[in-house]
């Protein structure tokens, strides 16, 4: 009997590296968990080239630079989206507690950025408190578009319409929701590694979950900064400045909206960002922290009338290997908002959450 596999084409590196990494262009998972996962990956092959060179060289191995994980504006948004930015101050490498939260509560002497993060914040109680069942699924309807860095390039995407079904169940799941991007529907399994399910929690932000968050910016900042997972190379400022972006776009309670937005403006470095759009250019109040290390920098939009969050954009601020200066790394618009008794199913009007500026 002929044997197959002895003459079958045999395997390079490279051939393994391409088959585990998504073809382009096609997500079959969302945007923001195949980064995650791809970044992921791409630090593993960092660290066995780093060993190789240590041992062929007898001395200590170059580190491979890539930037921080990009993570996104809507956490388990479904939809994915990019976010990054952090200022190196003098006290960044420590956490922001109660005396970063005294110059919140101050506004006499506060910063622009933290003066708009108030006012954020108080129009934020002004949302819907809603009912959503452990059975139902928020949903979110988007517009937006990323860079594809596999090439070592920053690869700019279409802009894509998105529609996300999050569950609500309690309980590590297997199965998140589902994604529908451009009329294709896939379905959003467990995170990488969560044989079990995944839970409830920074990355899977259910209603009930951010509900029971503190709503005292102080606790929660400390909560979160005990939460976040550490990145190796990525400062702690930074990591907790992008949870937060990634929680801010989501269905929440409006007592936990505006104690993150509270939260945020105690983190060193944010600023105002003036001149902020979302990813269909709507221009709004913004909110933007930079990277320096990595050089980019991430801006949230809030609408100018009403502050609700409008979406996020994260670009270079300065040429890197990814590319100039101004290089896109993505965007996002957030158009609407709802909870549905069913994955896939378009929300009625009664479902819709009000108060959200929209465009279609």
């Amino acid at each position: 009997m002929k044997n197959d596999n002895a003459s079958a084409p045999r395997r390079t590196d490279a051939d393994e590296i391409a088959r585990l990494l998504p073809a382009p262009g096609r997500w079959d998972l969302p945007h923001e968990q195949h980064l995650r996962h791809k970044e992921s990956l791409m630090q593993h092959i960092d660290n066995d080239l780093a060993t190789e060179n240590r041992r062929e060289a007898g001395g200590p191995a170059r580190r491979l630079l890539r930037p921080a994980v990009l993570l996104p504006v809507t956490a388990l948004a479904l939809g994915g989206v990019l976010a990054a930015g952090i200022a190196f101050t003098a006290d960044d490498s420590k956490p922001a507690t109660a005396q970063a939260t005294d110059t919140v509560q101050t506004t006499g002497t506060a910063r622009p950025a933290v003066v708009l993060l108030q006012q954020i914040s108080t129009a934020a109680l002004k949302g819907d408190t809603l009912p959503v069942a452990d059975d139902q699924f928020t949903y979110t309807r988007s517009k937006g578009r990323g860079a594809d860095l596999t090439s070592g390039k920053a690869v700019v995407g279409p802009l894509e319409n998105r529609e996300a079904w999050s569950s609500q169940k309690p309980g590590p799941q297997h199965k998140l929701g589902v994604v529908r991007t451009d009329g294709e529907t896939s379905v959003v399994n467990a995170e990488l590694g969560d044989t079990k399910g995944t839970p409830a929690g920074l990355t899977r932000p259910t209603y009930r979950w951010l509900a029971a968050l503190p709503s005292d910016p102080d606790k929660l900042l400390t909560y979160l900064y005990a939460k976040t997972p550490e990145v190796k190379g990525q400062e702690r400022d930074q990591a907790v400045f992008d949870r937060i972006g990634g929680l801010v776009g989501e269905v929440m309670p409006p007592e936990t909206a505006a104690a993150l937005y509270r939260a945020a403006a105690a983190i060193p470095g944010v600023t105002e960002a003036p001149t902020a759009h979302d990813a269909i250019g709507r221009h709004g109040m913004g909110i933007a922290r930079d990277d320096k290390t990595f050089g980019a920098r991430t801006e949230w939009v809030f609408d100018k009338q009403d502050l609700t969050f409008l979406g996020s954009r994260s670009y270079l601020i300065r040429d890197t290997a990814y590319g100039a200066s101004g290089t896109l790394l993505s965007s996002n618009a957030v158009m609407e908002h709802a909870v549905v008794d069913e994955a896939g199913a378009e929300p009625t009007d009664t479902q819709r959450v009000t108060g959200r500026s929209q465009a279609s």
